[in-house]
C-alpha cells in the first residue's frame, strides 16, 4: 500500500530589486522549427535592454521582457535583422489564427491544378511531336506554369528573401533557387525554341513541398487557444451593489476591489472575492478538481469562474480581471507552453544540415563543370538539377505523413491527436501521471444504495432531484431515468439553504437533504413519510483502470497520481490500484512536480481533466485529456480520447512508438534516394525534368510507407 502524502509547498519566488520592465507580444510567422526558436530567443537577448524573450512555437509569438526605453518599433526591427517579420500581437497571447495554413491550402490547390495540366502537355511533347506543335505547347505550359510558380512558390520566395535580405540561409533559399532556376530555364528554352523546358518540373516540385508544409501546418495548426476557454469560465460581468443600495451591472474588466456582488443561484463568479451575506454552495470542480460542492457562508473565499449552485449571495470583490486565481491560472498555461515549444523535432533535427549541404553541392557541381570546359548553360542545368534532385520533398513528407496517418487511425479508436509533434514526445514518454477524478474515475457521482429505494420513493426522489443542478441531483436524477423511474407530481419545490431540496407530495412534506452529520462518503437523505433513508454515491473508476495501467507498465511507464482532491477521496482510490499519489494539489504544485521530474531526466505524459490541470498539462512533456474534461484542458492538452474507457492512453503511446518507427525508415528512404540520385545528377546524367520526376517518386515511397502504419496501428490497438 502505497503512501497519500499532501504535496510540499511550493517556495514563493524571491522578488528582485529591479527596475520595472515591460512585457510585449509580437506575431511572427515566419517560425517554423527548433532552430527559428533557438536563433530568435539567443538574437533578442543580445539586444541591449532585453532581459528575456520567449517563443511559443505553436501560436507563432514572441514574448520579451524589456526596459521602457525600448519600444516595440525597435524590436520589430530587431526581428527583422535575425530574418522574421513581426507585428504587435493584439489580444490573448495564445490566440490562433488559421491564415498561414489557409494560405498553404489555397497554394497547394493552385500548384496541383497547374501541375496536372502542364503534365498533360508534357506528355504530348514526350511522345513526340513536331517543333511547331512542342513550341506551342510550351508556351502554354509557361503561360500556365509561370503565374503558378509566383502564386504558389510565394511561402518559400519570401522566407528565403528574409533570410538573404539579413545575410542568413535556411531550407527555403535552395529551393526558391532551384524552382526560379528551372523557371527561368524553361522560359529560355521556350523563348529560343529548345527541346526541352521544365515547367512541369517546377511547379511538380512546388506541389510536393507544399504538400509536405501543409501538412505539417495542419498538425502543428491544432494548437491551444487554451487562455481564452479558461477567461470564457468567468462570469461576463455582476450585478454590483452601491453603497445607497441601487443595483447595476457591470461588466468583468471593469470590477474593482471593495465592491459587492450580488451572485444569484446558477451564476459564474465574476471575480475572487469574500461572502459577506447568505449561505450557499459552490462548484469548485474547475478550480479544485474535487467532484462534491462546498459550502460557502460568510466570511469564506469564493474564485471567479465557479459556480453558485445554491442562494443568491453577497460577495465583497478581493481581486478582478488580471488578478484573479483563474488568470493566474493562465498566465501559468501560457507560461509552460513556451518550455513545450522548445521541444526538437525529428524534422528539425534533420533539416538543420540541409541547406548548406545543398548549397555546396550545386556550386561544386557549377563550377566544375565549368573548369571541366562545359558551357554555362550546361553548367546551370546540371547545378539546378543538383537543387532539384536534392530538394527535401521526401524529407518534408517523411514526418507529417506518418504522423497524419497515425492520428487518423488513432481517431477512428477515438482519440484525437492535435499537434504531430506530441506523437514523437509521446513515444519518448517514461513516466505517467494522472489526476482522479474525471480520469481514473468517471467524475460522475453515481448512487450505489438505489436498490433499498421502493418504486414511491424513487419517483419521488427523482421529482426532487431534477429540479436541481447540484452534482449529486444530476447523478441522482440521471440514474433513476436510466432505470426507468417516472417522476412523481411534486409541489412548491424548492431549495432550503444550506439544506437541500423540499417540497410537498400527495400532501406530505418530502425532502432531499443533506445528511445532519457530515461523513467522508458522498451522500444524501431521501425524507419520506418522515422516514429518512441514505443514499450514497461514488465516483466510480473507468471500467479498464486496471488493463490500463497493466498495459502502460508493460510498455515500461511507471504511473502515479496527482490530484487536487480530498487526501481522503485520493487515498482510496491510491490503494484500490496500488499506485503512489499525491493529493490536495494546487495548479502550480501539480506543474512544480513535473518540472522536478523533468529535472531529473523523465519524460512524463500528464492525463488530466479539470481547470486545474490546464497548466500541468501545457506544462508536461505530453498531455492527454478525456472527452468529459473541461474545455480549458482538452484545449491545452496535446491529446484528447473520447469514452468511459482509459486504455486510448495505453494504445496512443503503442502507435506513436510505431510511428517514429516509420517515421525513421521514410528518413532512411529520403536519405538512399538521394545517395543514389546526386551522383547521377553530379555527373550530368539527370535533367531537371528527370529530377523532378525522381525526386516525385521518392516523396511518393515515402507516403506509401506511411500509409502501412494504419494496418500497423489497427495491431498496436488491439
Amino acid at each position: 500500500m502505497n503512501a497519500i502524502t499532501p504535496p510540499p509547498s511550493v517556495p514563493a519566488e524571491t522578488a528582485l530589486d529591479t527596475a520595472p520592465s515591460i512585457d510585449s507580444r509580437f506575431t511572427v510567422p515566419g517560425i517554423r522549427c527548433a532552430g527559428c526558436i533557438g536563433k530568435i530567443e539567443r538574437g533578442l537577448a543580445l539586444v541591449p535592454g532585453v532581459a528575456s524573450a520567449r517563443v511559443n512555437l505553436s501560436a507563432k509569438r514572441v514574448a520579451v521582457s524589456h526596459a521602457g526605453t525600448l519600444d516595440a518599433e525597435t524590436l520589430i526591427e530587431e526581428l527583422r535583422k535575425l530574418g522574421f517579420e513581426a507585428e504587435r500581437a493584439a489580444g490573448n497571447p495564445l490566440a490562433r489564427d488559421d491564415v498561414e495554413t489557409k494560405r498553404l491550402i489555397r497554394a497547394l490547390a493552385v500548384a496541383g491544378f497547374g501541375m496536372m495540366n502542364i503534365m498533360l502537355f508534357s506528355v504530348s511533347v514526350w511522345s513526340g511531336t513536331d517543333a511547331v506543335t512542342r513550341g506551342m505547347f510550351h508556351w502554354i505550359s509557361a503561360l500556365i506554369g509561370i503565374p503558378v510558380v509566383v502564386y504558389s512558390g510565394r511561402p518559400f520566395f519570401a522566407s528565403a528573401w528574409m533570410a538573404l535580405k539579413y545575410r542568413r540561409t535556411n531550407m527555403d533559399v535552395p529551393i526558391s533557387i532551384g524552382v526560379i532556376l528551372a523557371t527561368g530555364m524553361s522560359l529560355y528554352e521556350t523563348l529560343t525554341g529548345g527541346e526541352h523546358a521544365y515547367f512541369d518540373g517546377a511547379v511538380m516540385l512546388l506541389f510536393f513541398l507544399l504538400a509536405g508544409r501543409t501538412l505539417d501546418a495542419m498538425m502543428r495548426g491544432r494548437a491551444r487557444s487554451g487562455i481564452a476557454a479558461l477567461l470564457s469560465r468567468m462570469g461576463r460581468g455582476a450585478q454590483v451593489i452601491d453603497e445607497d443600495g441601487t443595483a447595476r451591472y457591470v461588466e468583468a474588466d471593469k470590477l474593482r476591489p471593495g465592491m459587492t456582488m450580488l451572485v444569484a443561484a446558477g451564476e459564474s463568479l465574476a471575480a475572487d472575492g469574500e461572502v459577506v451575506e447568505g449561505r450557499t454552495t459552490i462548484d469548485t470542480a474547475m478550480l479544485t478538481g474535487e467532484s462534491a460542492p462546498r459550502p460557502a457562508v460568510p466570511g469564506d473565499l469564493v474564485h471567479a469562474g465557479t459556480i453558485n449552485l445554491g442562494n443568491p449571495v453577497r460577495v465583497r470583490v478581493t481581486a478582478a480581471a488580471q488578478d484573479t486565481a483563474i488568470a493566474d491560472i493562465a498566465r501559468l498555461m501560457d507560461e509552460a507552453g513556451q518550455s513545450r515549444s522548445r521541444y526538437v523535432r525529428v524534422a528539425d533535427r534533420a533539416a538543420r544540415l540541409y541547406a548548406p549541404a545543398v548549397h555546396t553541392l550545386a556550386f561544386l557541381s557549377f563550377c566544375s563543370w565549368l573548369i571541366a570546359g562545359a558551357s554555362v548553360y550546361k553548367a546551370l542545368t546540371i547545378a539546378t538539377a543538383v537543387l532539384i534532385i536534392t530538394c527535401p520533398c521526401a524529407l518534408g513528407l517523411a514526418v507529417p505523413a506518418a504522423q497524419v496517418v497515425a492520428a487518423g487511425a488513432l481517431m477512428r479508436r477515438g482519440l484525437l491527436i492535435k499537434d504531430g509533434s506530441a506523437l514523437e514526445r509521446l513515444a519518448e514518454a517514461d513516466e505517467v501521471l494522472l489526476d482522479k477524478t474525471g480520469t481514473l474515475t468517471l467524475g460522475e457521482p453515481r448512487p450505489v444504495t438505489l436498490a433499498m429505494l421502493g418504486p414511491r420513493s424513487r419517483a419521488i426522489a427523482l421529482g426532487l432531484a431534477q429540479a436541481s443542478r447540484h452534482p449529486l441531483s444530476r447523478g441522482l436524477a440521471h440514474a433513476l431515468r436510466g432505470e426507468g423511474a417516472e417522476p412523481a407530481a411534486v409541489e412548491l419545490v424548492r431549495e432550503a439553504p444550506g439544506s437541500g431540496m423540499i417540497g410537498r407530495c400527495d400532501g406530505a412534506g418530502v425532502a432531499l437533504l443533506r445528511p445532519e452529520v457530515e461523513t467522508d462518503t458522498l451522500a444524501v437523505d431521501l425524507l419520506v413519510d418522515g422516514t429518512r433513508t441514505r443514499i450514497t454515491f461514488a465516483d466510480s473508476l473507468r471500467p479498464d483502470v486496471t488493463e490500463t495501467l497493466a498495459a502502460l507498465k508493460a510498455q515500461g511507464l511507471i504511473a502515479a497520481i496527482a490530484s487536487g482532491d480530498r487526501v481522503e477521496a485520493v487515498g482510496g482510490v491510491a490503494r484500490k490500484l496500488g499506485l503512489f499519489a499525491t493529493a490536495a494539489m494546487r495548479p502550480a504544485d501539480k506543474l512544480a512536480l513535473l518540472e522536478r521530474r523533468a529535472g531529473l531526466g523523465h519524460k512524463v505524459l500528464m492525463v488530466g481533466d479539470g481547470l486545474n490541470d490546464g497548466p500541468a498539462l501545457a506544462g508536461a512533456h505530453v498531455s492527454l485529456a478525456p472527452g468529459g474534461a473541461s474545455d480549458v484542458s482538452q484545449q491545452a492538452a496535446d491529446g484528447v480520447f473520447v469514452g468511459e474507457r482509459l486504455m486510448p492512453v495505453a494504445t496512443a503511446v503503442k502507435v506513436a512508438r510505431a510511428t517514429m518507427r516509420v517515421v525513421r525508415q521514410n528518413f532512411a528512404m529520403a536519405v538512399g534516394y538521394n545517395v543514389l540520385a546526386v551522383p547521377l545528377a553530379i555527373l550530368g546524367h539527370v535533367t531537371p525534368l528527370v529530377a523532378a520526376l525522381a525526386m516525385s517518386g521518392s516523396s511518393l515511397l515515402v507516403v506509401g510507407n506511411s500509409l502501412r502504419l494504419a494496418r500497423a496501428a489497427g495491431k498496436e490497438a488491439q
